[in-house]
């Protein structure tokens, strides 16, 4: 009787390549995803079930601004094409890649429940705690902008009154003829009327 021997569709090399490592393990542990977790999931048992690794979506919320991921649309590329990266944000292998609507969800319900300001106060009462802050006043930068060239902002001119159309009124003409006395007055002489220039000779 021969014998069969069926071969493994991934090696142990592979295997061991796929399992998660504690890559962000220092940065996610200073914060409770539980509370954060609570607050996005379903309350209630009816209605669809939640198909959804909300867990893992808000760990790669977070190691999207540690890897410097620009936008959700580059997160879910990353996800979908790096394995490694996909288990190191708690996503088993059989998980689906949640989609951009998805993400676009979860980070408006964070927004409504004001949950990670809350988080965030306490990780910097912890780290005052523990002497890592020294000052009062701490200046933190949620996100990273990148500087683009920008145009300089156009000074607005006031724009012209309009002329006004047809006959001038009595005070309009009589400042406009004495206008036009005063402009004749200082004109050099050649530049005057032959008549004028007839009497200065």
């Amino acid at each position: 009787m021969t014998i069969i021997r069926q071969p493994s569709l991934f090696s142990i090399q592979e295997l061991y390549d796929m399992e998660p490592t504690q890559k962000y393990e220092a940065i996610i542990s200073a914060i409770d995803l539980d509370a954060i977790y609570h607050n996005v999931t379903k309350k209630s048992r009816l209605g669809a079930p939640e198909e959804l690794n909300y867990a893992a979506m808000i760990i790669s919320t977070f190691v999207r601004y540690v890897e410097r991921i620009p936008t959700i649309k580059d997160l879910v590329k990353r996800l979908h094409d790096d394995i490694a990266f996909k288990l190191n944000c708690g996503f088993l292998v059989s998980d689906s890649i949640p989609s951009e609507a998805a993400y676009s969800r979860l980070v408006t319900k964070l927004e409504a429940c004001n949950i990670l300001e809350e988080e965030q106060e306490k990780v910097i009462l912890q780290a005052v705690a523990e002497g890592f802050i020294m000052d009062d006043t701490v200046a933190i930068d949620a996100t990273h902008f990148e500087a683009r060239d920008q145009a300089p902002a156009k000074e607005e001119k006031p724009k012209p009154e309009p002329k006004k159309r047809g006959r001038k009124s009595k005070e309009e003409r009589e400042q406009w003829l004495k206008e036009q006395a005063e402009k004749e007055a200082n004109l050099p002489l050649y530049d005057k009327k032959i008549e004028a220039q007839l009497d200065a000779s």
